[in-house]
């Protein structure tokens, strides 16, 4: 199965949300049991979980997001399918040490033209018979000031080790060879894995794990066919569990966050200390209440009567009844207090084909300096037709900008969102309300052509004007 690379570089989606997880709102006896993860700060490894082992499966391909199609050695990388496992300890709450195990298959189609011009490969499949290597582990954001515990911790992983892979290729020939001639073509070669990913939280033992890795291989013979003056490299996008060993008791450190151990136990001593000083303040209020307790009764009841006769905005309406006070004088009120609706007749706008028109004149003329907000100049005279329509019949206008796909989604997201903006101040610059024109940009969400040919990324750089 084959991909284009250049529209989907990655098969790897890891958009997940983390929640609020505990409350907030101490006292003496629940203090320690709302924390569910608490570890007395400053404890040993003994008081966590630090081993874990975990397993996954994804995409191998030779394409990564460090280079091109057109720079490999092959130039038409397929996806197949990997697989692997791993054994961790961790050493600190954001650092552990991760044995790696990766098996699979590689392919890709159309070698690069050899010295005489011509193509001598049409594939090559490289069984990755298996690799192994060690890794620093290092995960980030699960020291939180803010909650508790959260749902995903980002990781990022860099390390060593051997790989053992057959390399075969497909000649134009039609004919199918191996790389190496002995041991069966298999080689040997040392590489270098970096990856990034997520790890989700989906029990107290159990991570849903989100990767992406490059492999860096120490050679330029993976694919079998030596060509430039780079090494070769391939990724690796997964998904898999991981599962943390020992006691369900015991919190994983990976995911412990420290800080909320140390509030708990800040907490539980503020406790202590605000239930004795509560219970002291008790018995001082309690005589005190006695004490206040006519002079309030007796303060209640002339603010009551207070309530039924005073009139402060002068409407007729007792304050105590009266929903809108402040009525300016003179101003006719419901029995709430409130003004009277003023029936204003309403006033319809109608928008004509005429109109329609000039709108469409100037969708047709609008034309912007290349990668930039600038409207050139021979489309002024239709958007000062539209300004005039504006302001002649108060209409409202939306202006919706739009991109092809060439370029980052920010990028886009921006030139669209600032290419609409130049419109609106265009027009505004000309009379129009500003209050009635809206300016969105949509980036390359809203394609109407198809992005593969020139003719298509031309319709989807636009701006479309909605007049209502």
């Amino acid at each position: 199965m084959k991909f284009n690379f250049k529209k989907a570089t990655l098969l790897l989606s890891g958009i997940l949300a983390g929640g609020q997880l505990f409350a907030q709102t101490p006292d003496t006896t629940q203090t320690k049991q709302y924390a569910k993860d608490y570890v007395r700060p400053f404890s040993g490894d003994d008081a966590f979980r630090t081993w874990s082992i975990g397993i996954h499966g994804g995409i191998l391909t030779p394409y990564t997001m460090f280079g091109s199609n057109s720079k490999q050695d092959f130039t038409s990388p397929n996806i197949q399918l990997g697989y692997g496992g791993y054994i961790k300890k961790q050493i600190l709450p954001s650092f552990g040490i991760q044995a790696d195990f990766l098996a699979g298959k590689l392919q890709a189609d159309h070698s690069q033209l050899n010295a005489s011009g011509t193509m001598p490969y049409t594939q090559f499949d490289t069984k990755l018979n298996w690799s192994a290597s060690l890794s620093a582990n290092f995960t980030l954001a699960n020291i939180n000031w803010h909650h508790q515990k959260g749902m995903i911790q980002p990781y990022f992983t860099v390390g060593g080790g051997l790989m053992g892979y057959t390399p075969v290729l497909h000649s134009t020939d039609g004919s199918v060879s191996n790389f190496k001639t002995d041991n069966g073509g298999l080689v040997h070669e040392f590489f270098i894995p970096v990856g990034l990913g997520l790890k989700v939280n989906l029990s107290p033992g159990v991570n849903l794990d989100l990767g992406y890795l490059v492999n860096f291989v120490n050679s330029d013979n993976i694919d079998g066919y030596n060509y430039g003056s780079t090494n070769d490299k391939f990724s690796y996008a997964h998904i898999g569990l991981e599962f943390a060993l020992g006691s369900r008791s015991k919190p994983q450190l990976a995911t412990h966050n420290p800080v909320a151990s140390m509030r708990t136990e800040y907490l539980t001593q503020e406790d202590i200390l605000k239930n004795s000083l509560q219970a002291q303040q008790a018995e001082i209020d309690a005589e005190k209440a006695k004490n206040d307790q006519l002079r309030n009764d007796l303060n209640a009841t002339n603010a009551n009567l207070a309530k039924f006769t005073v009139d402060s905005d002068g409407d007729g309406v007792p304050d105590f009844f009266d929903k809108c006070p402040n009525t300016p004088a003179g101003t006719k009120v419901d029995g709430s207090g409130c003004p009277l609706p003023v029936n204003k007749p309403d006033v319809k706008v109608y928008v004509t084909e005429e109109d329609r028109k000039i709108v469409k004149e100037a969708i047709r003329n609008l034309e912007f300096d290349f990668g930039k907000a600038t409207i050139r100049e021979h489309s002024f005279p239709s958007l000062d037709r539209v300004a005039q329509l504006l302001i002649d019949k108060n209409f409202s206008l939306k202006l919706a900008g739009h991109t092809d796909n060439v370029g980052s989604a920010d990028a886009n997201m921006k030139l669209s969102k600032d290419r609409a903006e130049a419109i609106k101040t265009y027009l505004v610059s000309k009379g129009a309300n500003a209050s009635r024109i809206e300016a969105t940009g949509y980036g390359k969400t809203q394609p109407i052509a198809s992005n593969k040919t020139a003719k298509g990324r031309q319709i989807n750089r636009r701006v479309e004007f909605t007049l209502f």
